[in-house]
Formats: structure tokens, C-alpha cells, sequence
């Protein structure tokens, strides 16, 4: 039908008088503008018409997965394909040079095929955007797949214009890289690590996007913001971004504070160093001004009866200091932070709780405590770490106890004033 409405159009230009090849040239013109004034009706009709309705009944749909597609722009990029279809089938009338048309076709199906890989990747981002709301994304990241799967449609679509160009079958071209594999496999090292790493992280939950984990080689230590094919990225506390290779997370160690996110609690292990030589045995006046203590008076009850009832099973002279037991400044302030740190209410009570003495060193006697806050806030878990231990520094001088610390320069000007 094309062809006889181009002969009428050529017979009627000739039945003008007109040359030869002016009549040539003017068909060509009118072909040309016919054309591009069609691709662009279609891609008028197909972008302001059809997408619109299409648009307006995304937007009516109870369904969220339509929406995404429409956010993605699925449905904009596979519009494109209208005015190429046009222009690819209109070429044979426009140039009478077989060669010219031969490659101009060859190159409106390379767009074409750019097209339609630009529309597959808008559907497989869409696809992973619908994942990622279901329940079951937020343990497993497939971020590294999604990747993968791109990957293999470039390159499909790579061969396919490499084919479209050289008229060669793509299983040709395919086999002849076979050759290339040892290259290839050099080349995609980090990406095909990666994929495997990708895998593995997935499939042990090692690590997902959200995650803090911390990383001392790479100088990560914040939230996990992306895991792609290659790298991962991780946003430190100071807002300074490390990127990590996907494969050093299987390939080397790293901490991942999940676990502790997901436990209710936060660890607060630390130290103070007591001078050994301020321990000492309690008097009378002691014991008498400790059972007065909120936190010490049924802890000071208590153990002076079983104390009492030891001794005298054994018949000890009590005025003896090396004879029987005894209550110790020592002990008694370890029971003390036991019982302020029970009665703490940001302290979790039903993690692991200790306050316990470590080895002794040069520095001193270490008494640790080694419990849990309830609150995992970096900045309210300082807050409350350094209230317990501004607590204990204050009321260590009650139980005649003292901090060990290296001489300063004011304990030397202090001796030398003597």
C-alpha cells in the first residue's frame, strides 16, 4: 500500500513537468518529513495519550507494585520503540542506496535493542523495589543478584548489537569468546568475587543493609548503606563514607553489632584501678556507718551473721586479726556497686551482669563492671556509662578506698613543697 501511494505521489509529480531529479528529491523530502512527523505523533500518541491513561489507572489501583513500575519508568522507556518501529520501517523508502539503508536499519535495531535493555532494567529495579517490601528483605539482601542479572542482559545485549552489525548469528560471536574466557575471568575478578561473596553474605545473613559493623583495615565503622556487586559502603559515626570490597567481608574478619541491636542491650564493660594498699579491714565505726546505707543494710546484717556463726563453729579468737573472717572495704564496696547497679533503672537486669575483680597488675587492683544498659543510643549509652562510674570515682572515698593513678605534676610540686 506504501509503495502504490509512492507511485501515485511520483506520477503525479512527473505529470508537472518537472526533471527527474527534482521529482526524486521532492519525493524523498516529503518522505522524510511524512516520517519524522509520524514518529513523532506516535510518540506523542504513546507518551501524552496512552501513558496517561495508563498513569491514571496506576494511580486508582489499590495494588502498590504498579506504582513502582510506573515510578521506574517502565512504561516511558518501552514508549521509545514506537517512532524507531517507524523509522526502521520507513527507511527502505526514504534512500534508494541498498547499502546506505542497510546500515541506517542497522543502527535504528541497535536502538532499539538499547531500548528494550533500558526496559528490562527499569522492570528488574522494579522488582527489587517490591522485594525490599516484603518482611523477608530485611534479613536477606540481594542486592549483589539483582546486579548479576544486569550484568548478563548487557552483555546479551552487547552481543546482540555486535550481531546486528557484523550479520552474524549470536551464537557465533558467543562460542568465539570462549577463547577470550581466561581474559575475561581477569578482568571481572573483583566482579566475579564479588557475586560469590554476594552469595555467601546472603546466605549466612552476615551482613545486610542497616547493620553496624566495624572494620579497623578499612577504617569502617558505622551503618551499612549499600552492598553492590563489588563494594560495600558503610557511613561512619563521623559522616565519612569507607567502601569496603564485597569479598573482604567473607575473606577477613569484621564485627557486626546486630547482635546487640537485636539483644535489647548494651554492653558497658570497664574498669576502675584500686590502690592495694587502701584495702583494708572494716572497724566497728565502719560497719556501724554502712548498715546506716540504703544499698548496704541488709548486705552488713547478713554477713556479720555469717560471720559470726563461722568463727564461733571453729572457735577463732575474733580480737585476733589474722583469725576468722572478716568484712573488707574491699568487698563491701563491691557489694555496694552490685546493689546500686540492681537498682539502677537503665541497667537490663536479666543480661549478664557482673562487677568482679580482674588480675592485679603494676596499676593496681582492676574491679570491672560488666553489665548491660537498656538504652543502645551511642550518645544515652555514654551518658549513662559515665553517670555510673562519675557515681563511683565520688563515693569510692566513703569505704577509705583510693583510685590508683600514675604522679602528676602537681603531686611532685606537692612533695617538693614539703
Amino acid at each position: 500500500m506504501v509503495e502504490q501511494w509512492i507511485n501515485w505521489y511520483n506520477e503525479l509529480l512527473t505529470g508537472t513537468g518537472l526533471s527527474k531529479s527534482l521529482v526524486d528529491l521532492i519525493e524523498n523530502v516529503t518522505i522524510i518529513v511524512l516520517t519524522i512527523g509520524l514518529a513523532l505523533l506516535a510518540d506523542y500518541i504513546v507518551k501524552r495519550i496512552i501513558i496517561s491513561f495508563i498513569t491514571k489507572l496506576v494511580r486508582r489501583s489499590k495494588n502498590d507494585w504498579d506504582d513502582i513500575f510506573l515510578e521506574r519508568k517502565v512504561f516511558n522507556r518501552l514508549a521509545h520503540l514506537a517512532p524507531a518501529l517507524i523509522i526502521y520501517y520507513a527507511l527502505q523508502f526514504i534512500f534508494d542506496a541498498p547499502r546506505l539503508v542497510k546500515f541506517l536499519e542497522s543502527m535504528v535495531q541497535a536502538i532499539m535493542v538499547i531500548i528494550i535493555l533500558l526496559v528490562i532494567d527499569a522492570v528488574v529495579n522494579a522488582l527489587h523495589a517490591i522485594y525490599r517490601k516484603f518482611p523477608v528483605a530485611r534479613g536477606r539482601n540481594i542486592n549483589g543478584y539483582v546486579q548479576v542479572v544486569k550484568i548478563i542482559f548487557y552483555f546479551v545485549a552487547i552481543i546482540m548489537i555486535i550481531s546486528i552489525f557484523t550479520e552474524k548469528p549470536p551464537k557465533v560471536l558467543i562460542t568465539g569468546l570462549g577463547a577470550m574466557a581466561a581474559v575475561l575471568l581477569l578482568i571481572f575478578k573483583d566482579t566475579i568475587l564479588g557475586f560469590v561473596a554476594s552469595i555467601q553474605l546472603a546466605a549466612n545473613k552476615m551482613v545486610n543493609v542497616g547493620d553496624w559493623i566495624s572494620m579497623p583495615k578499612y577504617n569502617a565503622d558505622g551503618d551499612v548503606l549499600d552492598i553492590s556487586l563489588t563494594t560495600v559502603k558503610v557511613q561512619n559515626w563521623d559522616k565519612t563514607i569507607a567502601t569496603i570490597p564485597t569479598y573482604a567481608l567473607v575473606s577477613e574478619s569484621f564485627n557486626n553489632w546486630k547482635g546487640m541491636e537485636d539483644s535489647g542491650g548494651r554492653r558497658i564493660k570497664r574498669s576502675i584501678y584500686i590502690d592495694m594498699s587502701s584495702v583494708g579491714f572494716l572497724n566497728e565505726e565502719q560497719i556501724e556507718k554502712f548498715r546506716k546505707y540504703y544499698l548496704l543494710k541488709d548486705y552488713i546484717n547478713d554477713k556479720e551473721k555469717e560471720i559470726a556463726a563461722y568463727n564461733k563453729s571453729l572457735h577463732l579468737d575474733e580480737d585476733t586479726v589474722t583469725n576468722g573472717r572478716k568484712m573488707t572495704n574491699l568487698g563491701t564496696f563491691r557489694k555496694y556497686l552490685e546493689n546500686y547497679l540492681h537498682n539502677h533503672p537503665k541497667i537490663h537486669q536479666d543480661m549478664t551482669f557482673l562487677v568482679r575483680h580482674l588480675q592485679p597488675s603494676e596499676k593496681g587492683l582492676p574491679m570491672e563492671i560488666y553489665v548491660f544498659s537498656k538504652d543502645q543510643a551511642w550518645a544515652n549509652y555514654e551518658s549513662i556509662q559515665a553517670d555510673i562510674f562519675d557515681h563511683i570515682l565520688a563515693i569510692l572515698p566513703e569505704f577509705e578506698l583510693r583510685i590508683f593513678q600514675n604522679p602528676t605534676g602537681d603531686d611532685f610540686r606537692k612533695l617538693s613543697s614539703i
